[in-house]
């Protein structure tokens, strides 16, 4: 190839996207981390759950064939610093049937509790590969070594799937004393010392006791977690005032409605322990929450202090965030394909950016058209986010083309989208313009944030990056790498498992 095909070649587009729009083939590599990542097989805007499952399915075993040690450090990330769970679960059942030595490197740090065992087997089963043979079977046995009592009245599960006594009975796992022997046969159904096992005893007694305050007793004696109560007895509002002080940090942003609808929330002593741990800082960034979670809570909560409190937890997530210079563009797609969960993360992840500049930087919205959507750096993140709405069609290139109309110099161009362009100039060719006429180093980082495979920028534009996820670890990474660091793929290759398997715990 000569070196004018080599550098003008790369510049037409390779594919067309959903929308037949012209645009460009990623490295198998980058698509398979952006699956990974963004890939959570439900309906989109342009494609339904099968046809992303299949998609997917192509994707985890095209690259357990061409490149597995990228492939299993790629799952690993995708579930440790990216907060993804199913298509990390997938991914591991396609590479044991490819590189057994690999899948049982990863195995415990991909499956790190029992529910995501239980979605591995099923996987496996519903690949045809039944149990997965010895390989599998050996790090399953690895992983019930570690099942606790309180893992077994918290999982079990019956009828649901593989449950942990599902699980028992198929590998048959050696128990290394008289409790695990017991916690095995009791988990299996059969008859048990519970003696041995005061948690489960509790349970037990639970489900059999009479009155509140005895179901209370049994659940702050055998300080059982909140599943295990809801699965086994309804709760008065008694029992879930028993239950709030128990409950960990994303079970309570999830259960938020739910307490107050019971009534917990009417006592002032129980709303301000609720608000002190939602806007406690360093449980907030132990519980790893993805940003969005708190956008759907403030959405389905009506409760003023609390609506209040999500306000700034939400800001708190982002508190860390490394700066990113005050000269930096953000571009939000509010077409119609962003209606929904798109835009509610990309809603969040925009005004992040926007509060970490201190104001001081471009928030543009844009669909067919560019709208400067006037944000408050004072405002919280929520509630401006709950005030930006999806309509209109897709011009990528928009709110470049009005940058290089007013000659506006940044330094930084973040552009939020699912990248479905359908009018308009293309991206890719309008940053070519800006670089041309305004600033030839201007980096451009395409958040994207939906599971479609193709781009809007070729592989070879080295000033170009592409972020894929939903966790505040895209936002670390824009940061980063306005300092000067690799492309996501090139970092995710370098990195090292043993590292990568410690990361946030």
């Amino acid at each position: 190839m000569s070196f004018a095909q080599k550098l003008f070649g790369s510049m037409r587009p390779t594919t067309r996207n959903k929308d037949h729009y012209p645009a460009y083939t990623r490295s198998a590599e980058e698509q398979y981390l952006q699956i990974l990542l963004t890939n959570t097989m439900s309906n989109t805007f342009y494609a339904d759950q099968n046809e992303l499952l299949n998609e997917a399915e192509q994707m985890h075993h095209e690259m357990a064939a061409a490149n597995p040690t990228f492939m299993a450090k790629a799952i690993v990330y995708a579930r440790t610093a990216g907060l993804m769970r199913l298509q990390p679960l997938f991914g591991l059942a396609v590479l044991s049937a490819y590189r057994p030595d690999l899948f049982a490197e990863i195995f415990l740090r991909v499956v790190r509790i029992p529910s995501d065992l239980s979605d591995f087997l099923t996987i496996l089963k519903g690949q045809g590969r039944g149990e997965g043979g010895r390989a599998v079977k050996r790090q399953v046995n690895r992983f019930l070594t570690g099942v606790s009592e309180y893992w077994a009245v918290k999982y079990n599960g019956r009828g649901r799937g593989y449950s942990l006594g599902d699980v028992i009975a198929t590998a048959h796992p050696k128990p290394a004393d008289l409790k695990q022997q017991a916690l095995f046969r009791y988990l299996r159904g059969l008859e048990a010392n519970l003696g041995l096992l005061p948690q489960v005893e509790a349970l037990e007694h639970l489900k059999r006791a009479e009155g509140e305050s005895e179901q209370i007793a049994w659940i702050e004696r055998g300080k059982l977690p909140y599943e295990t109560v809801t699965g086994a007895i309804k709760p008065s509002k008694a029992v879930w005032e028993a239950l709030l002080y128990q409950l960990p940090t994303f079970a309570l942003l999830r259960h938020l409605n739910t307490l107050d609808r019971a009534g917990v929330l009417d006592e002032q002593r129980h709303l301000d322990y609720v608000i002190a741990r939602l806007t406690n800082e360093e449980a907030l960034r132990k519980a790893r929450i993805l940003p969005f979670r708190f956008a759907t809570a403030f959405r389905q909560i009506e409760h003023p202090e609390l609506r209040e409190a999500l306000r700034d937890a939400a800001d708190l997530t982002f508190g860390n965030l490394p700066e990113l210079g005050d000269n930096t563009a953000i571009f939000l797609d509010i077409s119609g394909s962003m209606q929904g969960q798109y835009l509610e993360i990309g809603a969040v992840f925009a005004l992040a950016l926007y509060k970490k500049t201190q104001g001081n930087s471009l928030f543009w919205l844009f669909n067919h058209e560019v709208h400067d959507a006037k944000p408050s750096k004072r405002d919280s993140i929520l509630g401006q986010a709950e005030h930006i709405r999806a309509s209109g069609g897709t011009d990528t290139g928009a709110p470049v083309r009005k940058l290089l109309q007013e000659r506006k110099r940044v330094d930084q161009i973040i552009i939020i989208t699912d990248e479905q362009q359908n009018s308009g100039s293309p991206f890719y060719q309008v940053l070519a313009q800006y670089r041309a006429k305004v600033n030839p180093e201007v980096k451009a980082f395409i958040v994207d944030i939906a599971p479609y495979r193709h781009a809007m920028v070729p592989q070879t534009d080295r000033n170009t990056f592409y972020i894929y996820g939903w966790s505040d670890t895209v936002l670390s990474y824009i940061a980063q790498s306005v300092q000067g660091y690799a492309s996501m793929t090139e970092q995710v290759a370098t990195l090292d498992l043993d590292a990568l398997s410690k990361h946030n715990k």
